[in-house]
């Protein structure tokens, strides 16, 4: 029997999707939306690869079914900016050269993207803690810090 579609809004849009109920959403968001920020590392919800926003918190999206995602506002990579217009997050990890491989960026961004919305001025030991869960494997830590603290100044910035 025919399953009816999910509708989903990503990144201000709607879709309606034909998928299994408990098919992972990061699998609906590369294979049927054609987004690829959020990128398949573990598969269990460990390495942050695949965050998005999911109502503005960072969420692992190879963990959550794409069923449980209707109603909700979620936000990929994508969603943040463009290359002529990047979001101040993306930004300032392009500032600060925040990347080596870049396989762990898009949780990286999606994760302090998440962080500045509900602490703006984070200290680094904030940041550190917000992050400790998205794994980088190419050693660009310092860089990743130093991006997180330039869009939090650029931020606090804007609003004086």
């Amino acid at each position: 029997m025919m399953q009816p579609p999910i509708r989903l809004a990503v990144n201000g849009t709607i879709h309606d999707v034909t998928a299994e109920r408990q098919t992972p959403l990061l699998y609906v968001l590369r294979n049927d939306l054609g987004l690829n920020g959020p990128k398949y590392g573990c598969g269990l919800g460990e390495c942050g690869t695949c965050t998005v926003l999911i109502d503005g918190a960072a969420a692992r999206s190879c963990v959550i079914p794409v069923s449980g995602c209707t109603g909700r506002d979620i936000v990929t990579l994508e969603g943040l900016g463009t290359s002529d217009k990047p979001d101040v997050v993306q930004q300032a990890f392009i500032d600060e050269q925040a990347a080596q491989c870049g396989y762990c960026l898009n949780g990286m961004i999606m994760t302090t993207k998440a962080l500045l919305a509900i602490n703006p001025q984070p200290t680094e030991q904030e940041a550190l803690a917000a992050l400790r869960y998205n794994l980088c494997r190419c050693g660009t830590h310092v860089e990743i810090l130093r991006a997180v603290m330039r869009a939090s100044s650029q931020l606090a910035e804007a609003r004086d």
